[in-house]
């Protein structure tokens, strides 16, 4: 269907999370201490502006050959992996965030290509006891890529990884326990340029951007990390000159537990301010909005301020994404089902319908 942004998405005003920000907001500064404890952080040196940034104000020029054919799936395996070389790490988290996230920038030489929405596999180094007491490798983790199949220098020798630093804190001395601490997440945080990363895939079909019509209107669901997959479509909508001409709306709902915790907002800033009638964003603030009810304002509560203009995109062929931590699902779909039930709209007809018309994606975890 043909998308005539101004008209369809009346309603609330965007909310932007501020305006756009001067070059001094770019500044992250790395924490060492917080409530009497380290505070753990990427090696990477903190920058005024991220190395990942770009300004949107003009479509870039991509490596030719990556368009077309099939989709590339699981050419590396934990038996014949490819070997990456990190190119960066960098903290993209304010120092009041609730944990740390990285914008880890992997060197591939275009070794690993992927297409955008899918998924990595990292091995990281070292080894376990598995179930019958042997010493084995540790087993691939997978990350969503936060880049398009070009990556962030539109060159295709690199790709990005979106982590957040997995920690143990207990609850009753509220100190980290190491020993508990995520393997791969850590090893990655604290990786150093130069270094080496296995890794296996690329993998998932699920999450691939449909690109049949570029007029559509594509919702997308995020909490955390859950934002990886969203970048590398937003950067093909609006970054790149490819033969994908995004003519549609691209509306992101992000939630997080802070303004500190906000992932890539100076680049969605950017989108804003120079495709205000096709970009659309809305944070869910757990920690500093309050929903209709007075209490925190989660994921589907900010979803469901705009329920009557969603279910009228739905039902005229919009896609919808959810990515992020397994948690945020119920509480949407239940949310989505009310308000069916409120339109006289039988959820699961209406969700069977959206699942056989491929507008309907999830990846969590």
């Amino acid at each position: 269907m043909h998308f005539a942004a101004k008209t369809q998405i009346k309603g609330k005003p965007v909310m932007a999370g501020g305006t756009m920000r001067p070059q001094a907001a770019f500044r992250r500064s790395a924490p060492t201490m917080r409530s009497g404890r380290k505070q753990m952080v990427c090696t990477a040196e903190t920058k005024t502006k991220p190395a990942y940034f770009n300004t949107y104000d003009k479509r870039n020029k991509t490596r030719r050959g990556l368009e077309g054919g099939e989709v590339p799936l699981n050419t590396f395996s934990n038996r014949k992996p490819f070997e990456g070389t990190i190119e960066s790490v960098e903290r993209i988290v304010g120092p009041d965030a609730t944990g740390e996230t990285c914008h880890i920038i992997v060197k591939t030489n275009n070794n690993i290509p992927f297409w955008e929405g899918q998924s990595y596999g990292v091995i990281p180094p070292g080894t376990k006891v598995n179930s019958r007491g042997k010493e084995v490798p540790h087993g691939p983790r997978l990350y969503s890529i936060a880049s398009t199949r070009y990556g962030d220098k539109f060159d295709a020798n690199t790709a990005s990884l979106c982590v957040r630093r997995a920690v143990y804190v207990d609850p009753e001395t509220g100190k980290e326990d190491p020993e508990k601490k995520g393997i791969c997440s850590n090893f990655l945080c604290d990786a150093k340029p130069g270094q080496k990363v296995t890794m296996t895939g690329p993998a998932g079909k699920v999450m691939l951007l449909p690109e049949d019509d570029p007029n559509s209107v594509h919702i997308m669901v995020a909490t955390g990390t859950g934002i990886a997959p969203y970048r590398g479509y937003l950067r093909r909508m609006f970054l790149e000159d490819t033969p994908f001409k995004f003519e549609g709306l691209a509306w992101l709902f992000m939630g997080v537990a802070n303004s500190d915790s906000k992932l890539y907002d100076d680049e969605f800033q950017e989108i804003l301010q120079n495709y205000p009638d096709q970009f659309r964003l809305d944070y869910a603030l757990s920690r500093e909005q309050k929903n209709k009810s007075g209490g925190k304002m989660y994921i589907q509560d900010k979803v469901e301020e705009y329920s009557d203009q969603l279910f009228d995109l739905l039902e005229n062929g919009a896609h919808i994404y959810f990515c992020g931590l397994k948690g945020m699902l119920p509480g949407i779909t239940g949310m989505l089902e009310r308000v069916a039930k409120s339109k006289g709209i039988k959820w699961a007809d209406f969700l069977e319908k959206l699942k056989k018309n491929n507008q309907w994606h999830v990846e969590v975890y």
